[in-house]
């Protein structure tokens, strides 16, 4: 028996999604697949980003992109965290491009290529004012000179240039205008210098939609590949939310007024009225703090958590609306039904839509529907 909370991920839903940031991008678009695809399942969705026409990949640490090349995908995958002491060589063996922002880590890179025998395919990482990963333009010199020399000792091959913006949510904040103007002098002065990337890159979601001067030759769409809008308070442009989370009414009855509901009982009811048992908990990614503020979708209608979310439950009150074991609660999808959708939840809790696709649980099957073979795989 498979777990009654599943998400189902629409694949469709992926394709028009990254053929609509392409469109809006005019450049080849790298799919952002990281964190299991953002919680979504990153082999499959890989493959249909790939399929409506992404040029690249693109993974947090060296295990997710040796993941994918081990399912026969064989696209361009750029690495943008690696740790001191990542075993980078099996990502060199395999042609996976690797981010590299310090000196160490150039080192760490070409002396894996070195051992392998093979030409390591890098990314230089430019710290251009987020002040997170890469390096700052005072020490962005010495790095370029360091990979000039690793190039024409034939251990590594310089193959982008690339930043992050840290507001591209407001378009208007000042950093932006401060980032761009540093990533072009940052590109210029590797160019100046004999550096001839393939690709410079700097625009993430909110950056694709809403700063073309931000799109150089390459684009890194992730949250917008799901289909949820990175900047909820500008206009969207058509995406559809690609996850449908559904649970099953585990236990109905009805209890009388002034019974207390849940852990705590931070709920009591204040008529007889019938309560509903979901089985799906913080273990399974419904937020504890979602107690009593996140709404679900059950008999028709919006349904506010009652009471205190548990690791494995919570406890919906359905009123007199007929509700029986067995029945199909939403917790959040695109919206189509009148349900809440991920962005709902994240701005009834005050975080962003990422960290609810994300934080799902691991024994919460992800069901791959993909419409043009009308499969459902998990």
């Amino acid at each position: 028996m498979t777990h009654p909370t599943r998400a189902v991920v629409d694949l469709e839903a992926i394709r028009d999604n990254v053929g609509l940031l392409a469109g809006i991008a005019g450049t080849p678009v790298m799919a952002m697949v990281k964190a299991d695809a953002y919680g979504h399942g990153a082999v499959p969705v890989a493959r249909a980003a790939l399929e409506a026409g992404a040029a690249w990949l693109g993974v947090a640490f060296v295990e997710e992109a040796l993941a994918l090349r081990a399912a026969g995908i064989i696209a361009p995958v750029l690495v943008g965290v690696i740790p001191p002491g990542t075993d980078v060589e099996p990502a060199v063996a395999a042609d996976v491009d690797l981010g590299a922002g310090t000196l160490r880590l150039l080192a760490e890179i070409a002396d894996a290529a070195a051992r392998v025998g093979r030409t390591a395919r890098v990314h230089l990482k430019a710290d251009t004012g987020m002040s997170r990963g890469g390096t700052t333009e005072r020490e962005w010199p010495a790095l370029v000179e360091a990979a000039l020399k690793a190039e024409a000792a034939g251990t590594v091959s310089v193959v982008g240039i690339w930043s992050h913006l840290a507001c591209s949510d407001e378009p208007d904040h000042p950093s932006v205008a401060r980032q761009t103007k540093a990533f072009a002098a940052m590109v210029g002065h590797a160019e100046a210098a004999g550096i001839r990337p393939e690709v410079r890159h700097l625009a993430n979601s909110s950056a694709v939609l809403h700063l073309p001067e931000t799109h150089w030759d390459l684009v890194r769409p992730g949250i917008a590949v799901y289909g949820l809008n990175p900047a909820p308070d500008l206009p969207d442009p058509g995406l559809r939310p690609a996850m449908t989370v559904t649970s099953t009414v585990t236990v109905a009855k009805r209890v009388p007024e002034g019974s207390g509901v849940s852990y705590g009982h931070l709920y009591t009811t204040d008529r007889e009225t019938t309560v509903a048992l979901v089985p799906a908990g913080y273990a399974d990614g419904v937020p504890r703090g979602g107690s009593g503020i996140l709404e679900v979708l059950a008999a028709g209608r919006r349904r506010r958590i009652a009471g205190r979310v548990c690791m494995d439950q919570f406890v919906i009150d359905v009123g007199d609306d007929p509700v029986a074991e067995g029945d199909e609660v939403v917790l959040f999808g695109p919206g189509d039904r009148g349900e809440a959708t991920a962005t709902d939840w994240a701005h009834a809790l005050g975080t962003v839509s990422y960290e609810i696709v994300t934080r799902l649980g691991g024994r919460v099957p992800r069901v791959h529907l993909d419409r043009r073979t009308t499969d459902a795989r998990e």
